[in-house]
C-alpha cells in the first residue's frame, strides 16, 4: 500500500500514473531493456495493484464518513451556544437599558443640585469678592497700602485685577467726596500700567513669547492697551532695516511678525495692521519723499523712473502683504496706504510726463538733424499749404523750387526706435501710475505726442522734404532718392503699427478713446500715403523722362532706315540698350523699396508707361525692311525686361506690341492674315493701320491695295 502511495503526485494525471507503475513492474518496459517485456506478470501486476486501490478507496471513505459524523456533531454543539449567548446578551442588554435609565436618574438630580448651589455660591463669590473690593478700596482711603497684592511686586497679575476693577469703581463715585481716594486709584493705575509695559517690553528684549502673552492679556483691560502694542510695533522693527532694500526688509519684517504675533495678542490682526500701517506712513512715505523730492523739479526723467521704480515695488509689496490676514477689507486697506504716499505725486503725473515726453523728443530729433548738418525748413500749415496739396494731388505738379537732399532721405531708424523706446516707457508708466479713470485719456495724450513728433516731425517732413527733392521730369541725370524714403518710411510706419498694437490698444480697449485713437491712425495713415503715391507718381514720371533722354540722346534716325540694308550687324540699338540696363535698375530698386501689393502695382503703372513710351517712341520713326528687323528685335529687348516686372498684364501689353512690330516686315501679300492673326485681332483698325504706315515701302500702291 506503501507503494501505491508514493506513486500519487500532485497534481495527479491518470496517464503518468500508468506510466510510472508500468516501469516499476519487472518485465514491464519496453523493447531494448535489462529485461524482457512480460505481459503475463503485467497484467498480473494491474490486478494487484487495482485490488490495493479498492482497499485503499473503502479505508478512506470510512474515514470521510467518520470525519463527516464528527463535523455534524460540532455544528449541533455551535448552535446551542450560539443560542445560549444570544438569551445571555439579551439579558445583559436589559439590565443595560435598567443602568443607562438609572444612570440618568442620577444624571437630572445631580445638574439640579448643580444649579441650585450655584445659585447659592454664585452671590456669595460675589459678596466675597465685593469685601475684598471694600478692604482694599479702605487702604486707599486710610492712604496706606498694606495687602500683599500690591506690596509683592510677583503678584503684579492680581493687582493689576483689582486696581482696574477699582478703577471702574472710582470712575462711578462723586468727585466732591472721594477726590482724594480717586486720584489715588489712578496714580495706582497708572504706576501698574507702566510697570506691565516695562515688564512688556523686557519679556520682548529676551524673546520670552509665553510672558509677552500673559502681560498683553493682563493689559488687555487697560486703557494703555494700546501703548503696549505701539511699544511692540517700535521693538519689532530695530534693526529690521539693515539692508539697502527697504522693501525686501519690509516684507521680511512682516512675515516675522505674522508668525508671532498670533501667539501674544488675542487680536493679532489688527496688531499686524497697525505695525503694516506704521511701515508703510513712517519708513516708506519717509523713503519715498526722499527719494522723489530731490529730484522732482531738477531731472524730470529720473523723476519719472524713481517714481514708477518706487510706485512698482510698494504695489509688489502691497501683494505680498495681502497673503497675511488684515481684517475684512485688506484690499482697501492697502490701496489706501499706498494712495496715502504718492498722492501727492500722482495728481500732476501725466503732466510731468506730457512735458518730458515732448521735450525730450524735440531733443532727439534735433540731436539728429544737427548730426546731417541740417536746417529743418518750416513746412506751412493753414489754408495756403492745403491749396498747395490738393493742387499737386490734382496736377502732380511740383509746387515751388526743388531742392537738393544729396541723397538724404532725413528717415533714422535709430531716431525712431528711440521715440518708440521713450514712448513704450510712458505707456508702461502710465498704465501703473494713472487711475483707472483717467487711464484711457492719459494714454491717447501719449499717442498724441507720438504722432506729432515721429509721424509729423519726422516721417512726414522727410516726406515733404523727399517730395520737394524730386526733380522735374524733363530734369536730365536726376538722381531720384525718394524710393528711399518709401523703403524707410514703410519700414518705421510698421514699427509704429507695432507699438500701437501691443503698448496702446490694451490701454484704450474698452473705452471711447479707441475709436478716436483708430480715425487718428487712420488719418495719419492716409495722409502719409497721399504724400507716398504723389511722390512714387512724380518718381515714376522722372524715369520715364529719363528714358526719354536715353532715348532722344542715343536713337538715330538711321538706326531704322539703315544707307547699307546688307551690312547691319548689330542685334539691338544702343538706345534699347541703355534703356533696358536703366529699367532693370529702378525695377529692382522698386523691389527692394516696397513690400506686398504696393510692389505689383507701381511695377504695374511703371510697366504700362514704360510701354507707353516705347510705344509712342516707335511711332516717330520710318522703318526699311532691315530697320523692322531691328525694331523686332528692340521690341524682344524690351519684352525681356518686362518680364523682370512679373506683371502678367505688363508682358500682355509687349508682346501685342511685339506682334505689331511684325507688320514693319512682314510681306504685303500676308498682312490680312497677320491682322487677323490671335494677338492683334482684337486691336482697333487705326492702331494697326498706323504701324503699317511706319514702313518706307507704305506709298507703294502695292502696299495700300492689300492694306485697305
Amino acid at each position: 500500500m506503501a507503494t501505491t502511495a508514493e506513486l500519487f503526485e500532485e497534481p495527479f494525471v491518470a496517464d503518468e500514473y500508468i506510466e510510472r507503475l508500468v516501469w516499476r513492474t519487472p518485465g514491464g518496459g519496453s523493447r531494448g531493456g535489462s529485461e524482457a517485456f512480460d505481459p503475463k506478470r503485467l497484467l498480473e501486476e494491474f490486478v494487484n495493484h487495482i485490488q490495493e486501490l479498492q482497499i485503499m478507496d473503502e479505508r478512506i471513505q470510512r474515514k470521510v464518513e467518520k470525519l463527516e459524523q464528527q463535523c455534524q456533531k460540532e455544528a449541533k454543539e455551535f448552535a446551542k451556544k450560539v443560542q445560549e449567548l444570544q438569551k445571555s446578551n439579551q439579558v445583559a442588554f436589559q439590565h443595560f437599558q435598567e443602568l443607562d435609565e438609572h444612570i440618568s436618574y442620577v444624571a437630572t438630580k445631580v445638574c439640579h443640585l448643580g444649579d441650585q448651589l450655584e445659585g447659592v455660591n454664585t452671590p456669595r463669590q460675589r459678596a466675597v469678592e465685593a469685601q475684598k473690593l471694600m478692604k482694599y478700596f479702605n487702604e486707599f482711603l486710610d492712604g496706606e497700602l498694606k495687602s500683599d497684592v500690591f506690596t509683592n511686586s510677583e503678584k503684579i497679575k492680581e493687582a493689576a485685577d483689582v486696581i482696574q476693577k477699582l478703577h471702574l469703581i472710582a470712575q462711578e463715585l462723586p468727585f466732591d467726596r472721594f477726590s482724594e481716594v480717586k486720584s489715588k486709584i489712578a496714580s495706582k493705575y497708572h504706576d501698574l500700567e507702566c510697570q506691565l509695559i516695562q515688564e512688556f517690553t523686557s519679556a520682548q528684549r529676551r524673546g520670552e513669547i509665553s510672558r509677552m502673552r500673559e502681560v498683553a492679556a493682563v493689559l488687555l483691560h487697560f486703557k494703555g492697551y494700546s501703548h503696549c502694542i505701539d511699544v511692540y510695533i517700535k521693538q519689532c522693527q530695530e534693526g529690521a532695516y539693515l539692508r539697502n532694500d527697504i522693501f525686501e526688509d519690509a516684507a521680511i519684517l512682516c512675515q516675522r511678525v505674522n508668525k508671532q504675533v498670533g501667539d501674544i495678542f488675542s487680536n493679532p490682526e489688527a496688531v499686524l495692521a497697525k505695525l503694516i500701517q506704521n511701515v508703510f506712513e513712517i519708513k516708506l512715505q519717509s523713503f519715498v519723499k526722499d527719494q522723489l523730492e530731490e529730484c522732482r523739479k531738477s531731472d524730470a526723467e529720473q523723476y519719472l523712473k524713481s517714481l514708477y521704480d518706487l510706485y512698482t515695488r510698494t504695489t509688489c509689496l502691497s501683494s505680498k502683504l495681502m497673503e497675511f490676514n488684515l481684517g475684512t477689507d485688506k484690499q482697501t486697506f492697502l490701496s489706501k496706504l499706498i494712495k496715502s504716499i504718492f498722492i501727492s505725486y500722482l495728481e500732476n503725473y501725466i503732466e510731468v510726463e506730457i512735458g518730458y515726453l515732448k521735450s525730450r523728443s524735440a531733443m532727439i530729433l534735433q540731436r539728429y538733424y544737427d548730426s546731417k548738418n541740417h536746417q529743418k525748413r518750416s513746412i506751412g500749415t493753414g489754408g495756403i499749404q492745403d491749396l498747395k496739396e490738393r493742387i499737386r494731388q490734382r496736377t502732380n505738379l511740383p509746387l515751388g523750387p526743388s531742392i537738393d537732399t544729396h541723397g538724404e532721405t532725413f528717415l533714422s531708424q535709430e531716431v525712431v526706435v528711440n521715440l518708440l523706446q521713450e514712448t513704450k516707457q510712458a505707456f508702461e508708466r502710465c498704465h501703473r501710475l494713472s487711475d483707472p479713470s483717467d487711464l484711457p485719456r492719459n494714454a491717447f495724450r501719449i499717442f498724441t505726442i507720438l504722432v506729432e513728433f515721429l509721424c509729423i516731425e519726422h516721417i512726414d517732413y522727410a516726406l515733404e522734404t523727399g517730395l520737394a527733392g524730386i526733380p522735374s521730369s524733363d530734369s536730365r541725370n536726376a538722381n531720384l532718392y525718394f524710393l528711399d524714403v518709401v523703403q524707410q518710411a514703410n519700414t518705421i510706419f510698421h514699427l509704429f503699427d507695432k507699438q500701437f498694437n501691443d503698448h496702446l490698444m490694451p490701454l484704450i480697449s474698452s473705452s471711447p478713446k479707441l475709436s478716436e485713437c483708430l480715425q487718428k491712425k487712420k488719418e495719419i495713415i492716409e495722409q502719409m500715403e497721399m504724400k507716398l503715391d504723389t511722390g512714387i507718381d512724380r518718381t515714376l514720371n522722372c524715369m520715364i523722362g529719363q528714358m526719354k533722354h536715353i532715348l532722344a540722346a542715343e536713337q538715330k534716325k538711321t538706326d531704322f532706315k539703315p544707307e547699307d540694308e546688307n551690312n547691319v550687324l548689330i542685334q539691338y540699338t544702343n538706345a534699347c540698350v541703355k534703356v533696358c540696363v536703366y529699367v532693370r535698375k529702378q525695377v529692382e530698386k522698386i523691389k527692394n523699396s516696397m513690400d506686398g501689393k504696393n510692389v505689383d502695382t507701381v511695377l504695374m503703372e511703371l510697366g504700362v508707361r514704360f510701354h507707353r513710351l516705347i510705344y509712342e517712341h516707335l511711332q516717330q520713326y520710318s522703318y526699311s525692311c532691315m530697320g523692322g528687323m531691328l525694331a523686332i528685335c528692340d521690341v524682344a529687348e524690351y519684352r525681356k525686361c518686362a518680364k523682370d516686372f512679373k506683371i502678367p498684364m505688363v508682358l500682355h501689353l509687349f508682346d501685342t506690341l511685339h506682334a505689331l512690330c511684325n507688320l514693319l516686315v512682314v510681306a504685303p501679300d500676308n498682312l490680312k492674315q497677320v491682322c487677323s492673326g490671335e494677338q492683334l485681332a482684337s486691336l482697333d483698325k487705326n492702331i494697326l493701320h498706323s504701324f503699317v504706315q511706319l514702313r518706307a515701302d507704305y506709298r507703294s500702291a502695292r502696299l495700300a491695295r492689300h492694306f485697305s
